[in-house]
């Protein structure tokens, strides 16, 4: 764990940048930002189109430290450059925005008021690569909808778990029920 990424995110200000659009959600973001489904014709040139739209706004000059603490990566923008070094570098050296990882892999259908986390398949190995990309910690979410003593408890018991495997490769998670 980089500690002086750990005393930014104790004791820094500022707002966590949501960049991790998945595959799911990925085309809809480029459609905000005027990229309809013509400008790619498959999964790997949507991703280079978001990785372009996610540099750009990583190399906005407003894209600061100042306002912004850390930025969440989808995995795929984990793996792929700005300037000749891996996003999380980039967030890290030329930015001083601590870099976070989205480790869920989308909800499971609603079920006891709630919706848990999909099962992380190869969570372990995503996180050893994760920390071999100077990834400080993670993100994962799952979604409370009712006020339901079963459901609530499945959700606690999903997050605690998960954050403990992340916490065992020296990773700090976000535990994030949504309510």
């Amino acid at each position: 764990m980089n500690q002086e990424q750990l005393n930014r995110m104790t004791s820094g200000k500022g707002f966590i940048a949501a960049l991790d659009q998945s595959g799911g959600s990925t085309p809809k973001a480029l459609k905000a930002y005027g990229v309809d489904e013509s400008a790619y014709a498959n999964d790997e040139e949507m991703f280079t189109r978001v990785h372009e739209m996610r540099t750009r706004i990583i190399k906005s000059p407003s894209f600061t430290k100042e306002q912004i603490l850390a930025a969440i990566l989808f995995e795929n923008t984990m793996d792929r450059k700005i300037d000749d070094l891996y996003t999380a570098d980039y967030l890290w050296e030329k930015k001083g925005i601590v870099p976070i990882l989205k480790v869920d892999k989308g909800l499971a259908a609603e079920e006891n008021g709630v919706q848990l986390m999909k099962p992380i398949d190869g969570l372990s190995a995503l996180l050893d690569r994760a920390a071999e990309r100077h990834i400080f910690g993670t993100k994962m979410r799952s979604v409370i909808k009712e006020a339901n003593k079963e459901g609530i408890k499945a959700v606690i018991e999903q997050q605690f778990a998960v954050g403990k495997e992340i916490i065992a490769k020296g990773l700090v998670p976000i535990l994030e029920p949504e309510v």
